[in-house]
């Protein structure tokens, strides 16, 4: 009885492919700590992409000037900014759990008001539960610390491989689109979604960050909240938290305020979270942030969840992504070995992504 030989070309195929993969995670599990960096400079190149082929392939610019250029943007708008914004914060928080008496009189205020309060009473405000919380905060001081130096060196890593890819953009690109073995319309499937969801969200998330913070700083401002520049950029940032965002701030700084016996105060700024700072949420998803790309909300919910978990801060852009492209490459699979009739994919400008 003669047995069905496998062929030597599929034997093949697959130990190229496991060889591919093999490489692919021994690399991975050696650099991963600077594998922020890396989606950094892929979030930035997508981010910047359009206009680099502009200045470079219709002005005529020189493209490493021109890559330096875009670097230069970046540290100006994005990295000076945001070392400016920890470096305030990081200040304030250190001062505030400095003051030891303070921390403590605010404790002992808020423990009084909630004793006789429906649901806040039945909240553990025991000195063992204060002194468990601030022992927890003293134990993240060097992970901060280690944080700032690991951000440090990603952002050096981001900009110098930014300028590697801008420079020779058009032979990385065409060795991708090369290598991926799908049908043009396929491939156009999935860049259109890795461009969609990176813009969204590299963009998106920062302008609700801003506009929630400089509204609720304006409450604060009105409310007679002291610090009103510290809490309403933590508000800013807290709209990134999945499901609570904003809640996480306003409504503990709202019973804390009512604690103090600034009752009107300690009111006024939880309808103002509620009504104002909330509602700028919905107001720019259906307006600017529409404009960037209709993203379902659970997708940019669970994907936040996830991509923090996998990515850290950078998990903002790439964990939705990573949720959507399951239904991307379930698209892509109909395409590639569907029965229905595959559409048909025009090159617009000689681009193979565009």
């Amino acid at each position: 009885m003669r047995h069905k030989q496998i062929n030597n070309n599929s034997v093949n195929q697959i130990m190229l492919i496991l060889i591919i993969l093999l490489i692919c995670i021994i690399i991975f599990t050696n650099l991963y700590y600077y594998l922020p960096g890396f989606l950094g400079a892929v979030t930035l190149y997508i981010l910047y992409r359009r206009y680099y082929f502009y200045l470079t392939e219709r002005r005529r610019w020189n493209r490493i000037i021109t890559s330096l250029l875009f670097i230069l943007t970046s540290i100006v708008f994005i990295v000076l900014p945001i070392w400016a914004i920890a470096d305030y914060m990081t200040q304030q928080i250190t001062a505030f759990l400095g003051n030891t008496k303070q921390v403590v009189a605010q404790f002992n205020l808020l423990k009084e008001y909630m004793s006789d309060k429906p649901f806040l009473k039945d909240i553990d405000m025991s000195d063992e539960a204060l002194t468990t919380v601030l022992q927890r905060a003293t134990r993240y001081v060097p992970t901060i610390l280690n944080s700032v130096a690991e951000v440090g060196i990603n952002i050096v890593v981001a900009l110098f491989v930014l300028y590697f890819m801008q420079v020779y953009s058009r032979q990385m690109e065409n060795y991708i689109v090369s290598g991926i073995p799908f049908s043009d319309q396929s491939k156009k499937e999935i860049w259109d979604e890795v461009d969609l969801m990176v813009r969204s969200n590299a963009i998106g998330i920062p302008i609700l960050g801003i506009c929630q913070g400089i509204v609720a700083m304006i409450g604060y401002r009105i409310f007679g909240v002291e610090n009103f520049i510290l809490m309403g950029t933590l508000t800013g940032l807290a709209s990134i938290v999945p499901f609570l965002g904003t809640m996480t701030v306003y409504v503990p700084l709202g019973i804390i305020t009512l604690a103090s016996g600034a009752t009107g105060n300690g009111i006024g700024i939880l309808l103002y979270g509620f009504i104002i700072v909330g509602s700028i949420d919905n107001i720019l998803r259906f307006t600017i942030l529409k404009t960037l790309g209709n993203v379902p909300p659970l997708i940019t919910v669970f994907g936040v969840l996830l991509g923090l978990k996998l990515f850290g801060m950078l998990g903002l852009i790439f964990g939705p992504l990573i949720l959507s492209s399951v239904g991307v490459l379930i698209k892509v699979y109909s395409n590639e070995y569907g029965k229905a009739k595959r559409p048909t994919f025009v090159e617009r400008n000689g681009d193979p992504l565009s």
